[in-house]
């Protein structure tokens, strides 16, 4: 089955299609020749939707979207709907220092990720799936893995950061991976 996933991001399509497996074919933005769609929601929700609202409506095709947002709870929340241009620039290594130096005189550094997953199937129906996961924020990157926040995000129960982690372990327990599994649950029970 072909889906198309509204993103530019080619690390989040490698983690989607060793989530989804073999018998999924995920097409990028960047295979469709596709701009970057905005994202001019104020919610994590309504830019998942936006995305894939624009997508399903131009090609007609089974397609999801997803937003994702670390929520920091002593931060109130930031970076949240922000998280990928919290520090402006859109650079990872930029993000982590100012969510650091954000948080240096925190002690609570309790976080969360959280993944809203919009669907759209061949029927024209909206679907969406939640991920999320706790952790906390460490004070210095650890790892070489992954992307965006995950080399100071350490997720509760575990002694690595996701960035130390492999994609298929990472994938088990991560904000995305939780909302792939239930993307796909969904899909097989149609």
């Amino acid at each position: 089955m072909e889906l198309i996933f509204a993103t530019h991001n080619l690390n989040k399509v490698i983690e989607i299609q060793n989530a989804l497996g073999a018998a999924f074919k995920v097409i990028s933005l960047v295979d469709l020749n596709e701009n970057q769609i905005p994202e001019s929601g104020t919610t994590i929700q309504e830019n998942s939707h936006l995305k894939a609202s624009y997508i399903y409506h131009k090609y007609h095709l089974p397609c999801f979207a997803d937003d994702t947002g670390l929520e920091v709870f002593s931060l109130n929340n930031e970076p949240g709907v922000h998280s990928a241009r919290y520090a402006g620039t859109g650079a990872s290594e930029d993000n982590i220092d100012l969510l650091l130096t954000n948080l240096s005189d925190h002690e609570d550094r309790g976080a969360q990720f959280k993944t809203i997953l919009t669907f759209y199937d061949d029927q024209s129906n909206c679907h969406f799936f939640e991920g999320i996961v706790q952790g906390n924020i460490l004070s210095s990157r650890m790892g070489v893995g992954g992307f965006g926040y995950d080399p100071i995000f350490q997720p509760v129960g575990f002694e690595k950061t996701f960035s130390q982690m492999s994609l298929e372990e990472k994938n088990k327990i991560s904000h995305r991976g939780i909302a792939i599994t239930k993307l796909l649950n969904h899909i097989r029970s149609k």
